[in-house]
């Protein structure tokens, strides 16, 4: 028998099946069990059917991840050769349309002093005021920039600077539980609770793991299928699988970063980049080519000694340090001052081979894995968070109310392939494997160190990557390929940041396939056409 085989046909088999298939993947059931979700009758397991994608944070701006290529883009005249070419991928997440301002910086300051008792925990505070005394320069005259540029409405809009890393840190975390906050006040979770004082404030992971102590909670809470929920009419807190809290806001990686100041979106022909940018918009001039703004420069940057701004009557860039967010063009991601302004503090720690070093997906050097305290695991009162942590510098690590963390331990992970410690941030760069004693068991792992920090070099496990140019200096820095580096509690008068957030889910914006994005459509001869 001669079977007739119709392609056409076929395909539309396949796509009415597949639609079907969507369908019950997708329904109020499981396609496991046939039982229905959300259903205290079935037993009450709860699946967000009404989950239409994540969310946008408030000031990020969506950036479409993909494959390119990290690294030096131009001549190494500095002669690091810290930054070689490498093709990776990076996923899709978000970031900030500009830096953190001042204005941003101090509405935080204030949320400090308000909830922590100043009398009983001034650190907490003062570890977070920014280094105003960065601006100061022995044969220079700045004491304006000392006493206003922090403070002063005139520079609300400007990026805040003085901020050390470890400060950068401190400030996403508390921006991600205001953010999730505001959220549960949205959705009726919560009631608006303007008189916290410190332990009992709003800390996402404590209430995600014991929200139990918030008493700003409301009655309603979320809809409980469980036939035997503890909390019955009144509605359950929220959990992390109704998909409504956000994740946390934190520093971008340098990959991340890097992909997002390049935006090669100009230069796509299809899943092609037929030129890259050599810094963060095309062209390589530093002026806008533009016939209505033909001239004007594209980012605030030193153009050459003693030269920040221009002349008198015919500014340049209008800034003689740095200049109001958003004054000049965004890139194609919709992103400002990836270039000028202030270079910006990632989330990786420092090591000159780490492009040949990191996994080309992701790719990242500062893994430090952590676990919640067993100590404090299961225990109801809401005391034993009441005060901060500290460590060994007697510096504030926790804040009180927030659950107390510690290293994963090598005995826990016995098992595993993936990973076996807590801290990577020197792994196959600084540590024993890697030096000259690798193969000496005696050698104990303090005198085998690759890097003798502060004797030898600058370069440790607490030296962290900034990237971008700034405001005091030249062109070359611009480039995204670029990076330096400093410890990771200092600060300077030219370095800023800006927060990201993972992306979950779908890789593009909209969800599914992105119209723009199908596959080119075959003719009858199943030849492929572009449209």
């Amino acid at each position: 028998m001669k079977i007739q085989f119709d392609l056409k046909s076929s395909l539309s088999f396949v796509g009415v099946a597949s639609m079907l298939l969507l369908s019950s993947c997708g329904g109020e059931s499981s396609n496991s069990t046939g039982w229905e979700y959300n259903d205290r009758k079935n037993g009450g397991f709860y699946v967000n059917t009404d989950y239409d994608g994540m969310e946008t944070g408030p000031g990020l701006v969506f950036v479409e991840g993909g494959t390119f290529t990290m690294g030096r883009v131009e001549e190494d005249f500095i002669k690091d050769w810290n930054n070689t070419p490498r093709q990776v991928t990076v996923q899709s997440f978000y970031l900030d349309e500009n830096e953190v301002t001042n204005v941003d910086y101090r509405e935080y300051l204030y949320y400090l002093k308000r909830v922590f008792d100043y009398d009983y925990y001034p650190e907490i505070y003062q570890s977070a005021v920014p280094d105003t005394l960065v601006w100061r320069d022995p044969l220079g005259y700045n004491e304006k920039m000392v006493e206003y540029y922090l403070r002063h409405p005139a520079y609300n809009f400007y990026p805040v600077v003085g901020v050390s890393w470890i400060q950068a840190m401190k400030y996403c975390s508390w921006r991600t539980d205001r953010v999730n906050e505001q959220i549960l006040i949205d959705e009726g979770v919560f009631n608006e609770f303007p008189d916290q004082a410190d332990a009992d404030h709003f800390n996402t992971e404590t209430y995600l793991y014991k929200s139990g102590e918030y008493t700003q909670q409301n009655r309603k809470g979320i809809p409980d299928y469980n036939p035997n929920s503890p909390y019955g009419k009144e509605g359950r807190p929220v959990r992390l699988d109704d998909g409504i809290l956000l994740p946390k806001y934190r520093l971008p990686t340098e990959a991340e970063w890097e992909y997002a100041a390049y935006a090669n979106l100009g230069n796509r022909l299809y899943n092609r980049v037929i030129e890259g940018n050599k810094y963060t918009w095309n062209g390589s001039a530093s002026r806008n080519p533009d016939k209505r703004e033909r001239g004007d420069m594209l980012a605030n940057f030193k153009r050459g000694r003693g030269d920040y701004m221009g002349t008198g009557g015919w500014l340049n860039d209008q800034g003689a340090s740095t200049m109001q967010v958003k004054f000049y063009p965004p890139n194609d991601f919709g992103l400002y001052d990836m270039a000028g302004n202030v270079a910006e503090w990632v989330l990786d720690i420092y090591r000159p081979l780490t492009p040949e070093d990191v996994t080309d997906l992701n790719p990242y050097r500062g893994n430090q894995f952590q676990a919640f305290d067993e100590d404090y695991q299961g225990i109801g009162a809401l005391e034993i968070l009441q005060d901060p942590q500290y460590d060994d510098d007697s510096n504030v690590v926790r804040l009180p109310g927030e659950l107390p963390v510690r290293p994963v331990t090598e005995e826990e992970n016995l098992t595993r392939r993936n990973y076996k410690y807590s801290d990577y941030r020197n792994f196959q760069d600084g540590d024993k494997e890697s030096s000259i004693y690798y193969d000496q068991e005696t050698v104990d792992e303090s005198q085998a160190l690759m890097y003798d920090y502060a004797v030898t070099t600058l370069i440790g496990n607490t030296t962290r990557v900034y990237k971008g140019g700034s405001w005091k200096d030249r062109a070359y820095w611009l480039s995204p390929g670029t990076r330096r580096y400093l410890e990771e509690d200092l600060a300077t008068d030219y370095i800023g940041f800006r927060c990201a957030m993972d992306r979950l889910g779908f890789q593009n914006e909209e969800g599914g396939r992105d119209p723009e994005h199908t596959k080119p459509k075959r003719d009858k001869f199943q030849r492929y056409k572009y449209n």
